[in-house]
């Protein structure tokens, strides 16, 4: 039997989601306070629609899609898991650490299922990254960098750290499999008083880890690059490029005779399916998990996002 979905927000992102549940056959319910709106998303899917939100928790849908402005994540989150609902919530999970560790609390507390909207995690490349680094190809695991950058979307009430960097802070945990333990930034506002239009963001992580993070919506291209650095090799992943496709390079510093030596073989292209959309592979495993244990994307992870993204926040703030 299908599981029944119901998206809560019909704007863009929103909209997105209703088109892959509807697709995958899992689409049930809408909920849009825009009466125009919602009768224009009936038009293309026939399924139920509500103007508020209580009506649609009365019908007990297998689970919800949270995909509504950031601040009204808590108080809808809250909402639907005290009613022992099923939810995913878009990133950021909550502006608050406080809010986010309180979600968390009730999802255990009435047994609810609590995932977070971290769609990278699920996107093939990023997957077939881990798998590489998890099987020891590159060696000890020594830095990762994530470069989200281009011109706008600009926007006016979240900095471009709020806005672009929950993807990359989530790669991070998953990638290196633990929080930050020490975390340095800075940031410069050119375009608006308040608001941060380029962030760089350093972390160390327990082993001698690090990594970083370079954000800005003020620049001349597009580029979503990772670079992952090993002791035996190195791999770069460009998600904006055309081809999309995984870097291996064989190279590494050896130590001779007291002397470090570069060591370079071959590169090669570390193959993986690049087909997968995704959102569809996020709500998949949403929709799988509903019985079982939320270990992807989970309220913990975003959670620890919140965390990060709050003190970023404060240390850019204090090194103004």
């Amino acid at each position: 039997m299908k599981r029944k979905i119901c998206v809560i927000g019909g704007g863009r992102w929103g909209q997105n989601h209703i088109r892959t549940l509807f697709h995958m056959g899992n689409l049930a319910g809408i909920v849009e306070v825009n009466q125009q709106r919602l009768n224009e998303l009936l038009k293309q899917y026939p399924v139920k629609g509500f103007t508020e939100l209580d009506y649609a928790i009365q019908q007990s849908f297998d689970g919800y899609i949270l995909a509504t402005p950031a601040e009204t994540h808590y108080p809808v989150g809250r909402k639907l898991l005290e009613q022992g609902l099923n939810v995913l919530i878009e990133k950021p999970m909550t502006l608050s650490s406080k809010h986010s560790k309180e979600l968390i609390e009730i999802a255990e507390q009435k047994k609810a299922r609590l995932m977070v909207g971290h769609l990278l995690l699920f996107h093939p490349a990023i997957k077939k990254i881990k798998e590489v680094i998890d099987s020891g190809k590159i060696g000890q695991l020594y830095y990762v960098y994530s470069t989200r950058l281009n011109l706008g979307t600009v926007r006016t009430e979240e900095n471009v750290f709020w806005s672009f960097a929950p993807h990359d802070i989530s790669i991070l945990d998953y990638f290196i499999g633990q929080p930050t333990i020490k975390i340095e930034a800075k940031g410069a506002k050119f375009l608006q008083d308040k608001i941060y239009d380029v962030t760089m963001t350093q972390f160390v992580y327990s082993g001698n880890i690090h990594a970083h993070i370079f954000v800005s919506w003020l620049h001349p291209f597009k580029e979503q690059r990772l670079v992952v650095v090993g002791s035996h090799g190195m791999i770069s992943f460009d998600d904006s490029s055309l081809d999309k496709n995984i870097l291996y390079y064989n190279k590494h510093i050896d130590w001779v005779e007291g002397k470090p030596v570069k060591v370079e073989q071959p590169d090669e292209i570390i193959p993986y399916e690049k087909g997968m959309m995704p959102l569809t592979e996020e709500l998949k495993y949403f929709v799988e998990n509903l019985d079982k244990t939320i270990e992807i994307a989970s309220g913990i992870t975003g959670h620890e996002v919140v965390k990060v993204l709050e003190t970023v926040q404060e240390l850019i703030c204090k090194n103004e």
